[in-house]
């Protein structure tokens, strides 16, 4: 383990000791985007490259500003105001802005203006949030429930997992297959994956305090988590092999966006890091 330097960019990476060194190895350090957030999850990109974040506060807290948009160029800018507790923020096929409260158990339909409108109640601590690709929205509620919500409105429960001690996390894969992590109070928690039809099965197991997750273009799943001890963005195969992609600590989340740009966020800022791998296109 090394302090790394500040100015520190990319390059080549050598050890040397004792008049012996070892081979190069090629790294890249995280650049940072936006600071004084209050990210819970993951962030999001649209399509036209912009991310969204979040500015959570403690349970019940209401800030000025509570979701933020960074351009492309990097901009950082007000979004969202007067809603507590975001926490999970996801795009439907349209380009349409979905986001979770923990607070009020409600799911908020968000304009391209950044206003709010009310799309369903009752989700309970309604936290990470995903679409399908028929635009079938689901929400994970902490307390146990995974919830699916068609076009219709109407609601349905999914799935029922273990409960969180703080978020379920949503993702899903090339065959619809939902992926859901929920740290609990255990050092060796699951990643779980649920059939279309609703059985929940465990995809892989032995990560710490596992958070958002996102799929790439080769069906590898990364996960904000721990690996042995080490903390960072934990690189998943579907073969069910890990190891540790992206090192970092208080990492809570991720996002793919274009050339092969990959967002990560702490529990207060957003970084981009030029990745070698690309992220799974959404329906």
């Amino acid at each position: 383990m090394a302090q790394v330097p500040v100015d520190a960019a990319f390059g080549e990476l050598t050890i040397a000791f004792d008049r012996q060194e070892s081979a190069p190895a090629h790294f890249e350090v995280a650049s940072l985007l936006a600071a004084n957030l209050h990210p819970v999850a993951n962030p999001a990109v649209d399509f036209e490259g912009n991310v969204f974040s979040t500015l959570s506060g403690r349970r019940g807290e209401k800030v000025p500003n509570s979701v933020f948009k960074i351009d492309p160029q990097g901009n950082v800018q007000p979004f969202v105001a007067d809603l507590v507790n975001p926490t999970g923020i996801a795009f439907n096929s349209q380009g349409e802005m979905f986001i979770s409260s923990r607070h009020d158990e409600n799911i908020y339909k968000i304009s391209v203006y950044g206003e709010k409108s009310t799309y369903c109640k009752g989700m309970g601590v309604a936290t990470g949030i995903a679409f399908d690709r028929d635009d079938n929205l689901y929400v994970g509620d902490r307390s146990g429930n995974v919830f699916k919500i068609d076009r219709k409105r109407e609601i349905f429960v999914f799935a029922t997992l273990e409960p969180s001690v703080s978020a379920y996390h949503l993702a899903f894969d090339d065959r619809q297959n939902l992926y859901v992590t929920g740290p609990t109070t255990s050092s060796c928690d699951h990643i779980y994956r649920i059939s279309t039809s609703g059985a929940v099965s465990i995809f892989f197991t032995g990560l710490g305090r596992p958070q958002g997750l996102a799929f790439d273009s080769d069906s590898n799943l990364y996960v904000a988590a721990s690996l042995a001890g080490r903390r960072g963005i934990i690189r998943v195969t579907p073969e069910g092999e890990a190891a540790v992609a992206v090192s970092g600590n208080n990492l809570v989340g991720l996002a793919f966006g274009r050339d092969h740009d990959l967002y990560v966020a702490s529990s207060d800022s957003i970084f981009r890091l030029n990745s070698h791998w690309a992220g799974r296109v959404l329906p």
